[in-house]
C-alpha cells in the first residue's frame, strides 16, 4: 500500500542565482555571488575553493574586462527560457517548483525604497506559468544572493542594518505574491555561513574584526532575526501562507562507539540542529549558548532578540540532505564542529564522483530523529546525484546512476512516512541542469532536463529531456508507488 499522503508535493528546487542568468536584465543589480569566479579542476587545492573569496580574489573580478568566467551571470537562462522550462516540469507531472527571488531584480542595490517593477513582473509571470499547469510555487525568499552593494557597505550579514533591509524586500514579496505563493522559505541553508562566511552571508572575513567562526555564527543571528520578522508580518498579513525555515542537514554518526566519538557526535547534532531550535521553538538551547562561550564564539547579540524568536516561529521544517558524515572526539581528528564539510571518511558507505557520501539510510534516520525531536511538518526541499552526464548524438542521456540513487532514496522516505513522519513533499535538487553551487560547475549535473551548456558557457542552452525524466514522472503519476 502507498504511504504517500495525495497531497505530498513532488517536483524540484533551482536557485534564481544559479539558474536564471539575465544578470543585466530587467534593471537587476549585482549580487555577490556574481563575483564568484570559475576555478578549473586542476587549480584547486580542495573542494572550498570556489567559496573561499580573498581579498585579491575579489579585486580581481572587479576589476575583471572580459577575460573571467562567471558562470551564476549565465546561470542555466531560465529568464529567456521560463515557459519552456516550466512546461517541461508540467510534462514530468510537477505538484510544485521550489525557486528563489533574486533580491538585487527588486533592489538592486538593496537600499531603494521602492522595487524595481520590471523585476515584480518577471516573478508575477512566472508563478502565472506554473498556475497554468496546476503547479504550486515553493518559494525561497533568498538563497544566498545578498545585493554586492551591502556587502561593500556594511559587509553583509556581518551587520544587523541587514535585517530591516532584508524585510522591507521580504514584505514586498508578501505583498505581491501571497495570492500567488502559499509556501514560503525565508533562508536557504541558514546554517551555510558556517562553511562560508562570504556564500551564506556576503561577509568577507578579511573585513570583520570576528573570528571566522565568530563571524559565522553573527551572520546567522541576524538572519535569524530577519527571518522572526518576516514571519510575524506574513501571519499578520496574509495567514494563509505557510513559511518554513531551512537547513543543510547532516546526520552524522560517531565514528566509533567510544563514548568521546558519542558525544562529539552529540555536538555536531545540536549545532547543526540549532536554527531549527530557534526557529522552531523560539530560542537557543542552553547546550549551544554554552558551547559559544567554552569556543570563545563572539556574538553581538540584538537587544530584545529572545522576544522577537520567541512571538514569530515557522509552520514547517525543510532541509537539504546529500550525504551523511562520521565525527571522532580524538584530536588527531577532530573538525570544527557545525562545519558543513568535513574529511573524516565513513568506510561503509559508497561515495560520488565528487567525495559525497551516499546513504539513503541516513536519510530514513534523519527524518525519524528530525520528526521526533520537533513534531512538525518536514519538507525535504533539496536531494539528489550530482554527475558528469554525455549527452548523445541522438539527443538522449541515459543516467541510469541517478535513478538508482534517487529510488533509493524515496524508498528511504517511503519507511520514514511508514514510520508516523510527516512529510510534506520532495523536490529534487537542480532538476533542470544548472551551475553547481559548492563549485559553480556545469560539468557536476544533477537534472531530469540537459542544458546543453559547458563550464565556461559554450553551447546552445537548449534542453535535452534524460531517462530520469521518465522515471520521475512514472514516479509521480503514481505517488512514489513505482519506482522500477
Amino acid at each position: 500500500m502507498n504511504v504517500f499522503p495525495s497531497t505530498f508535493l513532488w517536483g524540484g528546487a533551482t536557485s534564481s542565482a544559479q539558474f536564471e542568468g539575465g544578470y543585466n536584465l530587467h534593471g537587476r543589480g549585482l549580487s555577490h555571488l556574481d563575483f564568484i569566479d570559475f576555478v578549473p579542476k586542476d587549480e584547486r587545492p580542495d573542494g572550498r575553493m570556489t567559496m573561499e573569496i580573498t581579498q585579491e580574489r575579489l579585486e580581481n573580478a572587479r576589476k575583471d574586462d572580459g577575460a573571467m568566467n562567471f558562470p551564476y551571470r549565465r546561470g542555466s537562462e531560465f529568464v529567456s527560457h521560463y515557459k519552456e522550462d516550466i512546461a517541461l516540469l508540467a510534462e514530468m507531472g510537477f505538484k510544485t517548483f521550489r525557486m528563489s527571488i533574486s533580491w538585487t531584480r527588486l533592489f538592486p542595490t538593496g537600499k531603494e525604497e521602492r522595487p524595481n517593477p520590471e523585476g515584480i513582473q518577471f516573478y508575477h509571470d512566472v508563478f502565472a506559468e506554473c498556475h497554468k499547469y496546476g503547479i504550486e510555487p515553493l518559494v525561497t525568499m533568498i538563497h544566498y544572493e545578498v545585493p554586492i552593494a551591502l556587502t561593500d557597505e556594511y559587509n553583509g550579514w556581518e551587520s544587523p542594518e541587514l535585517i530591516d533591509l532584508f524585510v522591507k524586500f521580504s514584505r514586498t514579496l508578501i505583498d505581491e505574491y501571497k495570492d500567488e505563493v502559499t509556501y514560503w522559505i525565508t533562508f536557504n541553508e541558514i546554517n551555510m555561513a558556517l562553511c562560508s562566511p562570504y556564500v551564506g552571508g556576503g561577509s568577507l572575513v578579511y573585513r570583520s574584526k570576528k573570528d571566522r567562526l565568530s563571524l559565522a555564527h553573527q551572520i546567522m543571528h541576524h538572519q535569524f532575526l530577519a527571518s522572526a520578522k518576516t514571519i510575524a508580518y506574513a501571519h499578520d498579513v496574509a495567514p494563509q501562507c505557510k513559511i518554513g525555515c531551512m537547513i543543510a542537514r547532516l546526520e552524522c554518526y560517531p565514528y566509533t562507539c567510544k563514548p568521546t566519538d558519542v558525544a562529539a557526535t552529540l555536538l555536531e547534532d545540536q549545532l547543526n540542529l540549532n536554527p531549527y531550535d530557534v526557529m522552531a521553538r523560539g530560542a537557543y538551547s542552553k547546550r549551544v549558548l554554552r558551547y559559544f562561550n567554552e569556543a570563545g564564539i563572539d556574538i553581538d547579540f540584538v537587544d530584545g532578540y529572545e522576544d522577537i524568536l520567541r512571538s514569530s516561529t515557522v509552520d514547517f521544517l525543510a532541509f537539504s540532505y546529500y550525504m551523511t558524515y562520521v565525527v571522532s572526539g580524538d584530536e588527531d581528528k577532530r573538525e570544527n564542529p557545525g562545519d558543513l564539510i568535513k574529511n573524516l571518511r565513513n568506510p561503509h558507505i559508497k561515495t560520488n564522483d565528487w567525495g559525497w557520501g551516499i546513504d539513503p539510510e541516513g536519510l530514513r534516520i534523519t527524518l525519524n530523529r528530525i520528526y521526533d525531536r520537533y513534531q512538525m511538518p518536514i519538507f525535504i526541499v533539496e536531494n539528489g546525484l550530482g554527475a558528469a552526464d554525455t549527452l548523445e548524438s541522438d539527443g538522449t542521456v541515459h543516467d541510469a546512476y541517478r535513478i538508482d540513487y534517487l529510488r533509493e532514496h524515496i524508498r528511504a522516505m517511503r519507511e520514514a512516512v511508514a514510520d508516523g513522519v510527516d512529510l510534506m513533499g520532495y523536490t529534487t535538487w537542480g532538476c533542470i541542469d544548472l551551475p553547481s553551487a559548492s563549485l559553480a560547475e556545469m560539468v557536476k549535473r544533477y537534472g531530469f532536463v540537459y542544458v546543453d551548456a559547458d563550464d565556461y558557457g559554450n553551447g546552445t542552452y537548449d534542453r535535452y529531456r534524460k531517462d530520469s525524466f521518465y522515471w520521475y514522472k512514472k514516479v509521480i503519476a503514481s505517488n512514489g508507488e513505482d519506482l522500477d
